[in-house]
């Protein structure tokens, strides 16, 4: 297959993950004989810094004429810190979502053997834990107009959602359901809120046409309870944007690191492949930012386009590096010589040589291995 990939990597320390999932990516290409082809544009606070805008027009571009987009990290301390700024980086991104209509999210989370003592909660509890959590992406509040008053004292954010913008993605989650444990929660504040109330209203509906489908519904503060206490309870959940938001980031830690989780975002035309981090400053070019989840990305990037044997390589090597312990320091307290890169080349390497005895444990931490 050919593929051509429009490469966003962002601010911070995107430009390095995304490197080792190009890496990886072109170690699949090797081996199943596939061309795929990379090209580079600015998004975010370095498209700040070239442009002025966070989404220049010739980025936009390139992501429409290509297959797919390898997106990295985006944000900048000098504008977090920065209340009064008009422009900012994560404008981009959403700006992106919207005009490539990207209006789904899909978080795989998962709880590793070879990582549950990294969690902060106990192994029983999320030992077994595997959620696809689906979240609209294009409505809701964080698109909705936005005021604030002449003296600075009050502001306001709408939330709005129309029917269609709520059936689309639902049936994305009711046909992956159906693939997995034919289980989905809508998670809501149907008790407060007039959105929730639609959602609820048009997930029953939609809900008709999956009669093999148990269908559930929690209050957010419920689920976010519920996502500590028992997170193997969940099979497939279906939330709004920003509902989505903090609870796929506080599912981040069944697995033990945010570095883990990945993300596709697609649409009926395009599709976006990402880890969920942000750009984590404090840790660019120092070879600590944990490349997993940016790795796993281009993995859901080879299912989206039916490439699943290639796919499902890439998570067998990823599973090796974590039971190797080839992994960065905030997964590794035994060794302190794995680098991003490192974890990277050994994935790579791994997919180029599956069997090869240079994945011998004593070896690689010895740096005799040639990945190393």
């Amino acid at each position: 297959m050919k593929l051509n990939i429009a490469v966003l990597a962002g601010d911070g320390i995107g430009p390095e993950v995304t490197a080792q999932s190009i890496k990886v990516l072109k170690a699949i290409a090797l081996e199943f004989d596939h061309s795929f082809s990379f090209k580079y544009a600015p998004v975010g606070a370095i498209a700040i810094d070239e442009t002025g805008n966070p989404l220049p027009e010739a980025t936009l571009e390139q992501c429409k004429n290509s297959d797919a987009i390898l997106f990295g990290a985006i944000g900048d301390p000098k504008y977090d810190n920065d209340p009064s700024a008009k422009v900012r980086p994560e404008q981009g991104l959403l700006a992106l979502r919207k005009s490539l209509g990207l209006y789904a999210n899909i978080r795989p989370v998962k709880a590793y053997d070879t990582l549950l003592s990294k969690s902060p909660l106990k192994k029983d509890i999320i030992k077994g834990t595997d959620i696809s959590i689906y979240r609209e992406l294009t409505g809701g509040i964080y698109f909705g107009k936005k005021e604030t008053s002449a003296d600075g004292d009050t502001a306001s954010d709408l939330c709005e959602y129309s029917r269609i913008e709520i059936e689309r993605v639902a049936h994305l989650a009711f046909k992956a359901a159906q693939s997995r444990r034919k289980k989905l929660t809508l998670i809501d504040k149907a008790n407060v809120l007039e959105t929730s109330r639609l959602w609820r209203k048009v997930v029953k509906e939609v809900a008709t046409n999956y009669k093999d489908i148990e269908l559930d519904f929690l209050f957010v503060d419920n689920a976010a309870m519920q996502m500590i206490l028992n997170p193997k309870q969940f099979d497939v959940i279906l939330t709004e944007n920003m509902f989505g938001d903090i609870i796929s980031d506080e599912a981040s830690v069944i697995g033990g690191s945010i570095g883990l989780l990945a993300s596709a975002s697609v649409g009926d035309k395009y599709a976006m492949f990402e880890p969920i981090h942000g750009s984590y400053p404090q840790a660019t070019n120092k070879g600590i930012a944990n490349p997993i989840a940016s790795i796993l990305s281009a993995a859901m990037l080879l299912d989206h386009f039916d490439l699943n044997d290639e796919a499902d390589l890439i998570r067998t090597a990823v599973d090796k590096s974590l039971a190797l312990h080839i992994t960065t320091p905030d997964l590794n307290t035994k060794y302190d010589n794995i680098t991003t890169s490192k974890v990277g080349d050994f994935i790579a390497d791994f997919i180029s040589n599956p069997k090869d005895s240079n994945h011998n444990f004593s070896n690689i931490h010895l740096g005799q291995s040639t990945i190393i």
